[in-house]
């Protein structure tokens, strides 16, 4: 889940590209990226585009328009083919669970956490059985807090923070909001890297010029990968020894890096099988 790309719906050129595209997930969008006038045909088209298939390894999630609208029950249905269904505006628990007895014995639901309540009670939503991940909508909750993001994006980090938090506690997947200069590239570099370091999995996308770079950054680096190697050999040699702990490079090694190492070198193994 390093690259999560946002594909309009409307578009059949778009979802016809995106079948080639290097994204681990796509995200075909019936909801901001769709004119009202343009829904209906819309939904059409994303419902025979999973029906069709040929996607690949990359996870198809179908971004609804709000169960309270006029088109929400109708994109649901057309979910049947997708791997997730993603949720907007998500305020609690409850909502989620109202989309839920709609899908049935459907795909996986994801939420976007996009409101201040939906960062209020991130963790409830998280925490609900059906759920597997929140996906950060920095520019419509930017908008509802009236405040202006700028470079590192201080006005958010508690709204990130505490998205990572929930989706942490619930074992559920984090991805990042959308860097909206698409020509920027070492702005949308750096904002990933922020990204990364505050703990997400990967981040949403809007352009297919992104990609390469969140795969990049999202991925274990040659570096991690060896210490990682490193850590787990110098802690069985010193459970060898009868010592709980080991040093390695002058810093301890406890069993708590070593879990940390072994779900890096899972990571690494995940996208390896998902480039084959």
């Amino acid at each position: 889940m390093r690259s999560l790309l946002y594909v309009p719906s409307s578009n059949a050129r778009a979802l016809a590209k995106a079948r080639g595209l290097p994204a681990d997930a796509l995200i075909l969008d019936l909801e901001d990226a769709v004119a009202p006038a343009e829904k209906a045909r819309a939904r059409d088209s994303a419902a025979a585009a999973l029906a069709e298939g040929g996607f690949g390894r990359r996870m198809t999630i179908l971004r609804v328009n709000a169960l309270d609208t006029e088109w929400g029950r109708d994109d649901l249905a057309a979910a049947n083919h997708a791997d997730a269904v993603l949720l907007p505006k998500i305020s609690g628990a409850k909502a989620v669970e109202a989309y839920a007895r709609v899908i049935g014995d459907g795909p996986e639901i994801w939420a976007m956490a996009e409101t201040p309540s939906g960062v209020l009670h991130a963790a409830e939503i998280a925490a609900v059985p059906r759920m597997r991940g929140l996906v950060i909508g920095t520019n419509d909750l930017a908008a509802e807090l009236a405040c202006r993001p700028g470079p590192g994006r201080a006005e958010l980090q508690m709204a990130l923070q505490s998205c990572v938090l929930a989706a942490r506690a619930s074992g559920v997947a984090c991805i990042d909001g959308v860097y909206n200069a698409v020509r920027d590239e070492d702005g949308f570099r750096a904002e990933c890297a922020q990204g990364l370091a505050l703990g997400m999995d990967g981040k949403s996308l809007i352009h297919p010029s992104q990609i390469a770079a969140a795969n990049e950054i999202f991925a274990p680096s040659a570096t991690e990968v060896e210490l990682a190697r490193r850590q787990i050999d110098a802690f069985a040699e010193a459970e060898r020894n009868g010592l709980g702990v080991a040093v390695l490079d002058g810093k301890i090694v406890e069993a708590l890096h070593v879990r940390a190492a072994k779900r890096l070198l899972e990571r690494v193994a995940k996208i390896q099988a998902q480039s084959v």
